[in-house]
This record gives C-alpha cells, structure tokens and sequence, in this order.
C-alpha cells in the first residue's frame, strides 16, 4: 500500500465516498485513498422510521467495499493523529500516510457519558435512542401502554435536528393509532427557544404539536437520567415563562427544585446523546474552541491550512447537519480541490448554507424544511413535479419521497457521484 496520496480523504461514509467519486468523475488518473474502519455503510436518515416500525433496519446496511469508488484505494483503518503542518495522518495500524490534500469528513460521535446517567439508561429498557439503536425505539414503544412519554434533545449540536421531534409525532400517532393517546402525556423538551428556526416551518409544528395535544417545553436542556425512578432532570436554560402548548395542571407530575432545576416522571424516554467530533479531530490543530472543524462556511476550505478541507457532520457550520446539506457542500469542495490540483485558487464559494430536514409528522405524512444560512425558506422549484406546492405543509406525496425515493436516489445516485 502506498504511505503518499494526493488526495486523502477521511471518512467513508455520505461526504467521504460522494467526494471521492466526483473526484474521479473529474479525473480518474488522481491517487485518492479513503481512510474508513467500517465494513459496514449506513443509510442513517431512514433510523428514524425504523424507530416507528415503518422501515426495516437491514434495508439501511450494505456493504462499504461497493461504493468505494473504482480506482480509490481504501485504507479500513483508524485515523488517530492529524498532522496538518506536515500534511500527515497516523492511523491505527497502517502507520503515517503523507498527502497533498486533505479531505476530513468522519461524522460525529456520541458523547453517552455528556448527560449523567445516559449510558446506564440506555442499556436499561426504558431509555432509547433513533441515534444509538433505533430497532429499540421500536421494541419499548410497542411495550408502552400509557403514562409519560418523553421526548428530548441536548444542548449539543446533533446530527438531523429535527429528528428528535420527529419522533415525537411518529409516536403520538402510534398512540393514537392503538387508541392509548387518553392515557398517555407526549412531551417534547428542547434546549431551545422555538420548535424549529424557519418560522413558516415552526407554524406548522406548532399545529401538528397541537393537532396531538404535545406538552412542549422549551428551555429544557437534560441534564441527568434516573432510569431506576424512571425521573429524567431538566435545568432551565432561558429567561422568562415558559410557555406550553397545552394547560397540563400538572398531570406531568413536573417538580420544581432549586437552580431551577425540573424533574419529569417517564414511562418512555427518548432523546438524542450529546454529539461531538471524534476525539482525533478535537484534539488536532483543525477545530475552533467549540471542538468543531473550523472552515470557511462558503467554501469549506479550512480557515488554517489551504490544502485541507473539511464537511459534513464534523464542520463548524451553522446549519443543520444532515445528508442534504453535505449533497450541497460536496460539489464545492470537489471544485476547490481540483482548482488548487491545477494550482488554481480555491475561489468557489458558493456554498450558503442549504440544509433540509425531512420532518415526518406522522404515518403517512412528512413537511420538508428547506433552507439556508439566513433561515429562510427555500424549497426546490421541482417538488413541483411531484405535484408538492407546498412543502411547509404536511403531505403524503413527500412521505413517498421519504421512504422510497430518498433512499434509491442515496444509493444509487449520490454514492455514485452523480448530481442529485
């Protein structure tokens, strides 16, 4: 195996394998090499209907060696040190490995020791996580007969936003569809000051909220887990009231402490870990203080060294990290790296910051939240097509594209290289 690349890319997973095939779609004669340890590939956007029972989980895995692209050397090994200063990456086993330029896109990892009582609540059965393993979600909810279900996010960035409160809507509609929504209090709890950061989209929420009687709580960051008490503790993290969509008179069974602090009693709990960048990326010469990849948010480049760049999960961008995003900042960095090959200058900047979330807000129904730096709107002019006017609004059209389309166009379009 060669120790020198041209191009060394680490991450096998969407962002990694989309830019080493456009890559070679542009140039076959590039010595690329992709630095992945998993055998396995993930299609990770479908996990949350398989936490609602609505996607089978072994349609999500196939096999990473079938979409490194032909020409592309895979390295299955760790990345351990980054050494940008001397353009090196050591690895697990394969020693040091020098490049021209590099390409950083491992994703992120979750951080279960980041709310107290996390880890030993998910290995517990009354505690789940979509992001951790979504086949349990299923098996608890279908275990669930009634009582406190409780839904919530970190104060970390995560990856797909959204899909916490996804969830939530799947579950109340599993609720209502086996007639226990009487007995049972859905409650959805953010960190944040809103359900969602593009008001049209949050209007809506707001009423799919409201259609199944969600107890919203905002402000509510988790701080800690009792799985033994099934008590999971809040602390507040704004000012001001907290407004709920619905007046529970404390049917929650909610305490109140000191340092406002807030106790729920669950007989469901789901939420996503807290989520950071792997510890080789933390702990190099790349990141900002928040322990993201630090990048040009226009044009991906590294905001240190000229020859690296960094998408995906891991960027320190300020929108949301999913699938469609990386479908975006690909192509950008695909063109910079080809233009500083040519010993151009890397000027393409015109990545501003799309995004899309895909939010199911029940069996058979999905919103498609489009949009970009500024937060605002914008859906694609061919959802038209699909005979979608209105993306903002729930429609069975877009759940179709959801759970058929997305996933044929992922593996056989975008992991190909090809324009999506």
């Amino acid at each position: 195996m060669m120790s020198h690349y041209q191009v060394l890319i680490i991450g096998g997973g969407t962002a990694g394998i989309m830019v080493a095939a456009q890559l070679m779609k542009k140039n076959k004669q590039l010595k690329i090499a992709v630095v992945e340890p998993s055998d396995k590939h993930y299609y990770q956007p479908a996990f949350t209907l398989v936490g609602a029972g609505a996607f089978d989980y072994n349609k999500t895995i196939r096999p990473t060696a079938d979409y490194i692209p032909k020409g592309v050397t895979w390295i299955k090994d760790f990345a351990t040190v980054l050494k940008p200063e001397t353009n090196t990456v050591t690895t697990q086993k394969s020693g040091d490995i020098t490049y021209d330029y590099l390409v950083v896109n491992p994703g992120l990892v979750n951080n279960l020791d980041g709310i107290e009582g996390l880890r030993e609540g998910l290995e517990s059965d009354v505690v789940c996580s979509n992001y951790v393993d979504p086949k349990k979600t299923w098996e608890l909810l279908q275990k669930f007969n009634g009582g406190n279900a409780v839904f919530t996010q970190p104060t970390t960035p995560i990856k797909c936003g959204g899909a916490p409160q996804k969830t939530a809507y799947l579950s109340a509609h599993y609720f209502k569809k086996r007639g226990i929504s009487d007995k049972t209090n859905v409650v959805f709890a953010t960190p944040g000051s809103v359900i969602f950061g593009v008001k049209i989209i949050a209007d809506t929420l707001m009423q799919v909220i409201g259609r199944y009687n969600i107890h919203l709580k905002t402000f509510y960051a988790p701080i800690k887990i009792d799985s033994k008490n099934k008590i999971v503790y809040f602390k507040e993290v704004g000012t001001g009231e907290n407004k709920c969509v619905v007046n529970e008179n404390n049917i929650l069974r909610e305490k109140h402490t000191g340092n406002e602090i807030m106790e729920i009693p669950f007989d469901f709990l789901h939420l996503a870990p807290p989520q950071q960048a792997p510890d080789f990326v933390r702990n190099s010469p790349l990141v900002n203080e928040a322990g993201w990849m630090d990048v040009n948010h226009n044009s991906l480049q590294s905001n240190k060294y000229e020859n690296v760049f960094g998408l995906g999960d891991v960027a320190a961008l300020p929108t949301a990290k999913t699938g469609a995003a990386i479908r975006k900042q690909v192509p950008v960095v695909v063109d910079n790296l080809l233009k500083l090959i040519n010993k151009k200058q890397a000027d393409n900047k015109s990545y501003m910051g799309y995004s899309s979330c895909p939010l199911v807000t029940g069996y058979g129904e999905m919103v498609l939240a489009e949009f970009n730096y500024k937060n605002e709107f914008t859906p694609d002019p061919k959802l038209k097509q699909m005979l979608v006017f209105k993306s903002n609004k729930p429609h069975w059209r877009l759940w179709f594209l959801k759970k058929y389309m997305l996933p044929y166009l992922y593996w056989n379009k975008m992991m190909k290289g090809e324009n999506v």
